[in-house]
């Protein structure tokens, strides 16, 4: 039986960064599932790679469907975005493992739908002041930066991911990432010991 690996933890943490290499990594073969968001693209986005992009009405009719897996609400200085995953065909655990990326929410709503044994965390953790750094420097980069909406995130992260909240999702192994390279080993070789 194949397995899921979930990718979390608080904004700027290196999550995106993460997630990409261990995609990219032959001996792994991890396949990925492109979640859904009903958010603008951002720049140096592309359709079908980070997200699926879709309207509140093309969510509202998966729903109606019976296709949405889990979905979260985020009340952003820009009006609600939604984003979702989908049981569109992606996932086959009899054939494939996965890698995903989300929130602590949606890996409990995940590791519900799939079961808990087939959902394997990976949550990794940066200290609070290097990541709003990096926070900060990652929006400078952008042609508008929306910096009111990147201090909503982080805030928004205490609470998301608070010690009670990880502890309820019996989250016990953290990876540390003040060394890419070093989170990187750690994380491939746990989950090579998973497959």
């Amino acid at each position: 039986m194949g397995k899921i690996f979930y990718i979390m933890g608080k904004s700027s943490s290196g999550k995106d960064t993460i997630y990409n290499t261990l995609v990219k990594d032959k001996k792994l073969a991890l396949g990925t599932i492109t979640g859904y968001t009903t958010r603008p693209m951002r720049e140096n986005e592309m359709e079908g790679r980070e997200y699926h992009f879709v309207s509140e009405k093309a969510m509202e009719e998966l729903e109606n469907q019976g296709k949405i897996v889990e979905k979260r609400c985020y009340n952003t200085v820009y009006g609600p975005w939604y984003y979702f995953t989908v049981d569109d065909g992606q996932i086959d655990l009899d054939t494939n493992n996965y890698i995903l990326i989300g929130t602590l929410e949606s890996y409990n709503k995940v590791r519900k739908y799939y079961q808990k044994e087939n959902v394997i965390p990976v949550y990794i953790e940066v200290e609070d002041g290097e990541r709003l750094i990096r926070a900060i420097n990652r929006e400078k980069q952008q042609d508008t930066p929306k910096y009111e909406e990147m201090c909503r995130r982080f805030i928004a992260d205490s609470s998301d991911f608070s010690e009670k909240n990880i502890k309820d999702a019996e989250i016990n192994n953290r990876y540390i990432n003040n060394n890419l390279s070093d989170c990187l080993r750690k994380i491939e070789e746990d989950i090579v010991k998973f497959m």
